[in-house]
């Protein structure tokens, strides 16, 4: 399982995710629910998604440090401002919201079942490994953070 481990990037296996929500949704048209609560839902989600990966980004950038997701042990800097006071993963939590977003927006409850599994996935062979190498790079530091701040929400 470690072959699978910082291999795809986030970004990537958002796409990969809402293609597969969009096969599911195609297979199984006749589960869709009618009723403009969808877009309206799709759009919020949305919405916050983008303020969660631009503000994740813009820490990273004002601390210096990488946003390469498939190098953590480039990060030269352990950031725990704005948003990061909050969620470790913004990004990460924007591109949660992207799928549900996506999987609103679609109105088909079966491709709902992608989002647990994109969290599920990005959890084991994304974050955990990055907390790996960053606890390795910043020992303490990085460790009373985790203590402080929670991975998602």
């Amino acid at each position: 399982m470690r072959a699978l481990e910082l291999k795809i990037p986030p970004a990537v296996l958002v796409l990969l995710t809402a293609a597969l929500m969009w096969l599911i949704d195609q297979g199984w048209p006749g589960f869709r629910i009618s009723g403009t609560w969808s877009q309206w839902a799709s759009l919020g989600l949305s919405g916050l998604a983008l303020l969660c990966v631009v503000a994740g980004v813009i820490g990273f950038q004002r601390a210096q440090t990488t946003v390469d997701p498939t190098r953590p042990e480039r990060a030269s800097s352990v950031v725990t401002s704005g948003i990061f006071r909050y969620t470790r993963n913004p990004m990460y939590l924007g591109f949660a919201l992207l799928i549900s977003a996506f999987a609103c927006k679609l109105a088909n409850p079966l491709t709902a079942v992608m989002v647990p599994l994109f969290v599920a996935y990005l959890t084991r062979f994304q974050i955990q490994p990055e907390e790996a190498a960053l606890s390795e790079r910043f020992g303490q530091q990085y460790l009373d953070y985790q203590l402080q701040v929670r991975r998602w929400l």
